[in-house]
């Protein structure tokens, strides 16, 4: 069966066992709409999205009608919504790593003999200075090679932590900063007060104290003053500079990043081989700690490789079971995504159920988008209630030229209102939560049930979008709007399913936590939203029906033009950063593991980088760069 996994364990180079594979995906939402004969409102603005095909038709309520079915050629034989195909195709399912088993072999075992030199060349620089030592944990961390050393970096911070930086330099302090609090040490901001002058001007000596200072002020919360300053500040003189450099230099490329997405804030594992390059031609670098960061890229790609593998596989057997074709058919840009949530060799079940879920849940996101009329939105949103929260989801056996029959009694009247192919999609669906369910662990089958809970909150906040699309309702509020605009995003789901593949550390408290819709969890619901809706395109004069934005209910709210709009836009997504931050920070009795807070301040860093692209998930050519260097391309020259 299609939705069957197969889970292998080997052993990393880090010395945890990890499942080796497998299984299907997730998604974040992006609304999508239908050629609409009515003129739109003549102040509101709609996103203008990939628009229906013609064929689709709008009643006079509004209401999406049915395409031609059973055999008829037009939409449903092709693909309704206007997505470009899969760049990759299957192309994971019949790649080989260059590397043959024998070359691989080896490279752990050199690998590993290199893990063991740089752990003692970790515990001898206890001798070493302040900056030496920040200097190492940093690169370590840019070189994605902490994860091996999570004992003995540990040691350091605390030794560290007690550092008297009074006499250091801004760049110093701005790293020590910078590395305690992405560590959770909750230290003052004040330790940067000595270098503000009279007229209250960061005093610096050089670029780097400034770049150290712009990405380190990124982690501030709120009523931390001198870092909003100083990111004012920073970013000004940042910019000022650059025509001055030598712009393909390496300091150069690092200042344009950071502008662009600031260090805090950044998915490692996608920087990773850029950072490598830059460290290969660094005045400091160290040729072992540089040959442990290519060989372990490789390892890990390998690792990658086989889950893409399976999961190509599973995702392809799963689209010729139904007919997914109104679905954005994105298996490899999902699982990118969802890698950039946890890389490590260790998370390989984790990581795999996150993409199974990423991927239903990009059906779901188009089915309610661009595909399902009204009523078939309402009839599909009562069958998913029903089953998620029976306490076994039931195995729907499906025959394509008779009734639709149950293992489990439902809501037959709701179940048989759907069309045929709709059953299918339905059966798909549930299917892919029962196989998570089968390849969880006797004392893991709890978890599920969190899971299945906020798939139903997912979507009832797709219908009750639908609704207002068809009403062409504009919530009077951002905070209205995000009602339910922040849980149509589905990155409470997320947060939830990537909690499922974890080990024994997501205790039942846990996914108490996490599926109550937290302050941590809100906030990244709330980026994702506001980051979607701030690169939406508005363009006056003929439009295309869509659900009323967050721009739309801002510029209602306060009255304002669109572009006092979107700087208000951006200052809620700089608040939710800093609430992001802040619950980071938050040690308390009742706080949750390290572990499991690094996956949401994770896929918030992955929203950050993937609506920087526009919508890469839909027109995914923009990442295509960045997928081929993280998951095709390997270091030779090691």
């Amino acid at each position: 069966m299609g939705g069957s996994v197969t889970i292998t364990l080997h052993r990393c180079i880090s010395c945890c066992n990890v499942p080796a594979a497998a299984s299907p995906m997730t998604e974040v939402r992006r609304r999508r709409c239908l050629p609409c004969p009515m003129q739109p409102h003549p102040v509101l603005r709609f996103r203008r999205k990939h628009s229906v095909a013609a064929g689709a038709k709008v009643a006079d309520d509004g209401a999406r009608q049915r395409r031609p079915s059973d055999g008829e050629k037009g939409l449903l034989s092709g693909n309704p919504a206007g997505f470009h195909p899969s760049i990759w195709g299957d192309f994971f399912l019949h790649y080989d790593n260059p590397a043959s088993p024998v070359q691989q072999t080896l490279m752990e075992e050199r690998a590993r003999a290199l893990k063991e030199e740089v752990a003692k060349m970790i515990s001898s620089s206890s001798t070493s200075s302040l900056p030496e030592r920040l200097h190492f944990i940093y690169v370590l961390e840019r070189l994605c090679l902490d994860y091996l050393f999570d004992e003995e970096i540990t040691g350091m911070l605390a030794q560290i932590s007690n550092a008297d930086v009074n006499d250091c330099d801004l760049h110093t302090v701005a790293m020590w900063f910078y590395l305690l609090r992405i560590h959770r040490y909750r230290v003052s901001p004040d330790v940067f007060g000595k270098f503000k002058n009279e007229e209250g001007r960061f005093v610096w000596q050089n670029p780097r104290d400034l770049l150290s200072l712009y990405n380190a002020a990124y982690l501030r919360m709120h009523g931390e003053t001198i870092l909003n300053e100083a990111i004012s500040f920073t970013e000004r003189e940042l910019k000022s500079m650059i025509p001055y450099l030598e712009q393909d230099g390496p300091f150069a490329r690092e200042i344009n990043r950071a502008l662009d997405i600031p260090i805090p804030r950044r998915v490692r594992i996608y920087d990773a081989k850029y950072y490598i390059s830059i460290y290969e031609n660094d005045t400091t670098v160290d040729r072992m700690v540089l040959e442990l960061a290519k060989l372990n890229s490789n390892l890990v790609q390998i690792r990658h490789q086989q889950e893409l593998k399976i999961l190509t596989r599973w995702w392809k057997d799963i689209r010729l079971q139904a007919d997914f074709s109104f679905s954005r058919d994105r298996i490899v840009e999902n699982y990118f995504w969802m890698v950039g949530a946890y890389f490590e060799p260790c998370y390989s079940r984790a990581r795999i159920i996150l993409t199974m879920v990423m991927a239903t849940t990009v059906i779901l996101d188009d089915f309610f988008d661009s595909y399902g009329t009204s009523q078939e939105c309402d009839s599909f949103t009562k069958c998913i209630e029903w089953f998620c929260t029976v306490e076994t989801i039931g195995v729907v056996e499906y025959n394509p030229v008779g009734p639709l029959s149950l293992k489990y009694p439902w809501d037959q009247k709701e179940a048989q209102d759907l069309p045929n192919n709709i059953k299918l999609v339905l059966k798909k669906i549930l299917q892919n939560y029962k196989t998570i369910e089968d390849h969880l662990g006797p004392h893991e089958k709890h978890r599920i049930s969190y899971l299945r809970s906020v798939v139903v909150d997912v979507v009832r906040a797709y219908n009750m979008e639908v609704k207002w699309r068809d009403e062409r309702y504009v919530p009077a509020t951002v905070e209205e709007h995000l009602r339910v605009s922040a849980r149509s995003g589905a990155c409470h789901l997320l947060s939830c399913a990537s909690f499922v593949g974890c080990s024994e550390i997501a205790a039942k408290e846990s996914f108490e936590w996490v599926s109550s819709m937290p302050k941590m969890v809100h906030a990244l619901c709330k980026i994702l939203r506001l980051s979607d809706d701030l690169e939406e395109s508005y363009e006056q004069g003929q439009m295309i029906l869509d659900v009323a934005s967050i721009m739309d209910s801002c510029m209602k709210e306060y009255n304002v033009s669109m572009g006092s709009a979107r700087k208000k836009i951006k200052e809620l997504i700089e608040e939710s950063w800093m609430d992001i931050n802040e619950e980071w920070l938050n040690k308390h009795d009742k706080a949750q593991p390290k572990e499991l807070l690094e996956r949401i301040f994770n896929l918030t860093r992955t929203m950050e980088f993937m609506y920087k692209q526009g919508d890469a998930l839909t027109t995914s050519h923009a990442v295509k760069g960045t997928i081929n260097s993280l998951l095709v391309e390997s270091f030779t020259n090691i």
